[in-house]
């Protein structure tokens, strides 16, 4: 039967990441004796704050425009259960690869890209906003639930997924990589890292994975690299001159194959464009068209259905097929060779990347430059732009809690713990705090 094969569990490749020989925690633990570490990492983020509020947090469309568009919950969930997909298929830990999936967006602000475009540049002067360093902030920093340290204390391998999911953040020969420490020794680190803070995050181009440009093939060296995970590299070593594991490589083509399917789905049940509209690309015209041969008739929301379903199929079973073809060749005898294969491992094939870079392109047209959608994003935007220069000038204007952080800090200091405030609000709490501060 064809692609049975992906269904069955076996056992694990040898370049699988081993949640039984982890390169541990920061802050060691004991094992727990029913579950694996990468499912404890799984569980913990499933738990967070952070991640409950991924349910008020915008993908695309505010959610106060309808209670049906997906929200950065539901879109996180459709890349988890992509990403086991996707990770089954090459014999890799699921639970590894379904953590970095669900963690992947807890650094995104209220509004969605709205919101980081206007934080962004509230932050320019400051060092900058990226969401991926904010997601880290979150499960090492912000995160205050555990009695012995700040954050999820997460694995090795979740916090390089977290990081690193997108491509390598540094040059190879950038990087020292430097001796992995000793428990006992990263104990002492983490401690000094809790005393003295660490400060600015950097910048990123919101409009960069919307525009279609594939991030993980801009060269690293021309990124600007947050000054965050430069400071928790140097405490927690994560190898930012390689790519991250076959399971995180797994998690961030899962995002973009789950982000393609509902955004077309969620645009063409908002009649931002119709079906003949996005049958202008070619790959979408093949899909619609069998659709339409084989169900001639079928009503307008079930044809949306079928072709939003065969769409992500065809973009997983490819990517699956690709990846196993780049294994065969690359042959990695271990997680660190496939890290240090020099290339990501888990792509589309040429003819199914350009077919992905169409799609982006009609909805960045279509969709995320609808008129519409503009509209709600301006107001995004102006929510955000306001917030940040009242909280930062008036520091008391914030929750005690955060006020005691921030009103004694210098300004750079004191504006990542703004940003940190604003990162971490649902769109409908920013729009109070805005009627709170501003008076409607």
């Amino acid at each position: 039967m064809k692609g049975a094969y992906v269904a069955i569990r076996g056992p694990l490749a040898a370049y699988a990441s081993d949640a039984g020989h982890s390169r541990g925690r920061l802050y060691p633990e004991a094992p727990s004796p029913t579950r694996s570490e990468f499912q404890r990492d799984r569980d913990r983020i499933i738990h967070c704050t952070a991640f409950r509020r991924l349910a008020h947090k915008t993908q695309v469309f505010v959610p106060l425009d309808g209670d049906h568009f997906r929200t950065r919950l539901t879109h996180t969930i459709e890349v988890g259960q992509i990403a086991r997909a996707l990770a089954r298929a090459l014999r890799c830990d699921e639970d590894l690869a379904e953590a970095v999936a669900l963690a992947h967006d807890l650094g995104h602000t209220p509004f969605g890209h709205a919101g980081e475009g206007a934080l962004e540049a509230c932050m320019a002067p400051f060092g900058g906003f990226d969401h991926n360093a904010q997601a880290l902030r979150v499960v090492t920093l912000l995160e205050r639930r555990y009695a012995r340290y700040d954050g999820l204390d997460l694995t090795w391998e979740t916090l390089e997924g977290i990081v690193k999911h997108n491509g390598p953040l540094l040059k190879r020969d950038a990087d020292p990589h430097p001796p992995f420490p000793h428990p006992k020794e990263r104990a002492k680190l983490a401690s000094r890292r809790t005393r003295e803070g660490i400060a600015s995050v950097a910048s990123s181009s919101f409009e960069t994975r919307l525009s279609g440009a594939p991030q993980d093939e801009e060269p690293a060296q021309t990124r600007k690299l947050s000054g965050y995970i430069a400071a928790f590299d140097a405490t927690f070593p994560l190898d930012l001159s390689t790519f991250a594991s076959v399971e995180a490589q797994a998690a961030a083509q899962a995002d973009d194959i789950a982000y393609i399917g509902h955004d077309i789905d969620d645009g063409l049940r908002a009649e931002l464009f119709s079906l003949d509209d996005i049958a202008r690309t070619p790959f979408i015209a093949g899909v619609l068209a069998h659709v339409r041969d084989e169900h001639p008739g079928l009503e307008r929301g079930r044809v949306i259905h079928e072709l939003v379903r065969r769409v992500i199929t065809a973009f997983v079973e490819d990517a699956i097929g690709e990846s196993l073809r780049r294994l065969t060749r690359i042959s990695p005898e271990s997680a660190d060779e496939a890290r240090r294969a020099g290339e990501a491992i888990v792509r589309l094939s040429p003819p199914m990347a350009e077919a992905e870079r169409d799609i982006k392109a009609f909805l960045f047209a279509n969709m995320y430059r609808h008129e519409k959608v503009l509209g709600v994003w301006e107001r995004a935007r102006d929510a955000i732009s306001r917030l940040f220069p009242a909280f930062f000038e008036s520091p008391e204007l914030m929750p005690a809690e955060w006020a005691a952080q921030a009103v004694a800090l210098e300004d750079a200091d004191r504006a990542v713990v703004v940003a940190d405030y604003i990162a971490g609000m649902t769109d409908r709490y920013a729009l109070n705090e805005v009627k709170r501060v501003f008076g409607g």
